[in-house]
């Protein structure tokens, strides 16, 4: 690990010898309700990893490791002093963990059942899958008006089962939930071109595709990090960039999903970008149905991807 990465080890890592490693990567968010929620149904053969990528909270970081000193699970901190990126971040989760299988957990996510981790030793006892996805929820997360907008679009679009998932199983795989064994991330890391925030995992799992087959299971957890209207927007500004270099690696692919073919429909529409605003601003606005301010973001984040294809 580079020097300019802090290392804490709880009491029970020293001796452990994992068979699956929970990385946790973080930027001031606070994991230990997820910690809390692992640990409350330790499974033996799991170890957590967690990465600070570059909080600058020492308050923080004394808060977290006050909390891994008494789990069950064997558990180490990693605390960076600069931001290194979302798949940077991974990247190096990944090198410094033990397991020969690799769980990414988003701190925001909180697990559906109590034998989360049991069920996922139990997948790799009985099929040691190169890739697998186990799903995501919105069963715990908040109900409150601001996040009704997220909420719509995440049950319509991305809380599927597994049956659904496995249709497109490449286009279905997010950082939050995913189970990798070590040897094919070895193989096919992420990609650090990727710069701030979307399609950095998809992009991955399309390499992935090609040399093993992605496996979609029903083990989900709940995304607790849902997004008011105008956060999602900014999310999509960042990703418009990382959506045409996915577009670059991969068209055959990505030419058969639906929002390549939004934004190739758009791209010729007149004077889209004096309207986009406009779109925009529908989306944020809080006296229309939420069905229609979803539809207005999913149009705002075509009408910005269509400037890339």
């Amino acid at each position: 690990m580079s020097g300019q990465a802090r290392i804490f080890d709880n009491p029970a890592w020293a001796a452990a010898t994992p068979a699956l490693s929970v990385l946790i990567p973080f930027l001031r968010d606070d994991p230990c309700e997820l910690l809390a929620a692992l640990d409350a149904a330790p499974a033996t053969g799991a170890e957590l990893v967690l990465l600070d990528d570059g909080s600058g909270d020492p308050a923080l970081t004394e808060r977290i490791e006050a909390a891994l000193g008494p789990l069950g699970l064997p558990a180490r901190l990693v605390t960076l002093a600069a931001n290194e990126g979302r798949s940077r971040g991974r990247n190096r989760l990944a090198m410094a963990a033990r397991g020969g299988r690799l769980l990414f957990l988003d701190a925001d996510m909180r697990p559906d059942s109590p034998d989360f981790l049991a069920r996922w030793l139990a997948l790799i006892a009985d099929e040691n899958p190169a890739v697998a996805f186990g799903g995501f929820s919105l069963k715990q997360a908040s109900q409150a008006p601001r996040f009704a907008v997220h909420r719509a679009m995440a049950e319509r679009s991305e809380c599927l089962d597994a049956a659904v998932r496995s249709q497109t199983p490449e286009k279905y795989v997010y950082t939050s939930n995913l189970m990798v064994r070590r040897e094919v991330f070895e193989a096919e890391a992420f990609d650090p071109g990727f710069v701030g925030w979307g399609w950095e995992d998809v992009e991955w799992a399309m390499r992935v595709a090609r040399r093993w087959p992605v496996r979609h299971v029903d083990i989900p957890a709940t995304h607790m990090g849902l997004d008011d209207a105008a956060a999602l927007a900014g999310k999509y500004e960042q990703s418009a960039a990382n959506f045409a270099r996915v577009v670059d690696r991969h068209f055959a692919v990505v030419s058969t999903y639906p929002s390549y073919r939004a934004a190739r429909r758009l791209k010729r529409a007149p004077g889209l970008k004096a309207v986009r605003p406009w779109i925009k601003r529908f989306a944020l606005a809080d006296w229309p149905p939420v069905a229609a301010r979803a539809f207005a973001l999913r149009l705002y984040r075509a009408a910005l991807y269509a400037e890339r294809v």
